[in-house]
C-alpha cells in the first residue's frame, strides 16, 4: 500500500498490530477474572455454595436428631423412675397391710390367751391368782378359798359391825374382811381402789397375810 502523503498520519507496523493485539488478548483476561474471580478457581467458588448449604442441612438433621434422642430418653427415664416409684408404692402399701394384718393377728392370740374369769367366787379366787403370781405374792387356791368361807361364807359385800375394829368405828368388809386402813397399806395396783371389789379384797388381803404370815395358806383364824 503507498505511504500516505499525510505527515502526520503513520501507518501502523507489524509490531504494532501484534502489540495491540496482545493488549487486547490481556483485556479479555481481566474481563474473565473480573467475572470469574480467584486465579483460575472460579468454577470451585461456585460449586462451594452448593456444598456449604448441604453441610448446613446435614448439620441441622444432626442437631434435630441428636435433640430427637434426647426427648426419648428422658422419656425413656421418666417413665422408669414412675414405674420405680409405683413399684415402691405398692410394695409400702403391701408391708403396710402385711403389718396391720400381724397387729390384728397378735392382739387376736393376745385376746384369745387372756384368761376369761367367771364373776363368782371361782372366777375372783383365780383371778386373784394370776395377780398374785404377776406380783410374786404367795398363796394358793385353798388356802384363799378356805379363808374367804370362815371369813365371809363368800359374801363380797360382808360386814363386820360387832368386833374391835367395828367397835373402833373401821369395820371389817369384803370377802376376807379387811379394815380399810389396811386395803389402803397393802393395795395391789392394777387391782380396783373399791374395798368390797372381790379381787381387789382377796388380793390385798393376801398381801397383807404374805407380809406378815408368809402367806394366806398360813392363817387359819382370824388376823
Amino acid at each position: 500500500m503507498p505511504e500516505s502523503s499525510n505527515p502526520g498520519h503513520s501507518r501502523l507496523t507489524q509490531t504494532h498490530k501484534i502489540s495491540i493485539a496482545g493488549v487486547a488478548a490481556l483485556g479479555a483476561a481481566a474481563l474473565a477474572l473480573s467475572v470469574f474471580p480467584g486465579t483460575g478457581q472460579s468454577g470451585n467458588a461456585m460449586a462451594a455454595e452448593p456444598a456449604a448449604f448441604s453441610a448446613t442441612v446435614a448439620s441441622t438433621k444432626t442437631v434435630s436428631e441428636s435433640v430427637s434422642k434426647q426427648h426419648a430418653t428422658a422419656d425413656q427415664q421418666a417413665k422408669a423412675a414412675a414405674k420405680a416409684k409405683a413399684a415402691a408404692d405398692a410394695k409400702a402399701k403391701a408391708q403396710a397391710e402385711a403389718k396391720k394384718r400381724d397387729e390384728a393377728a397378735a392382739a387376736s392370740r393376745s385376746a384369745a390367751r387372756k384368761p376369761v374369769y367367771a364373776n363368782n367366787l371361782d372366777g375372783w379366787i383365780r383371778q386373784s391368782l394370776d395377780i398374785m403370781k404377776s406380783k410374786g405374792i404367795p398363796g394358793s387356791y385353798e388356802g384363799l378359798h378356805r379363808n374367804i368361807m370362815r371369813e365371809s361364807t363368800g359374801n363380797p359385800m360382808a360386814i363386820n359391825g360387832w368386833d374391835i375394829n367395828a367397835i373402833n368405828g373401821v369395820p371389817s368388809k369384803g370377802l376376807l374382811q379387811v379394815i380399810q386402813p389396811t386395803f389402803n397399806a397393802y393395795h395391789v395396783s392394777g387391782t380396783s381402789w373399791n374395798i368390797y371389789d372381790p379381787v381387789a379384797n382377796i388380793t390385798a388381803a393376801a398381801n397383807y397375810a404374805a407380809d406378815k404370815y408368809g402367806s394366806m395358806d398360813n392363817v387359819n383364824s382370824a388376823y
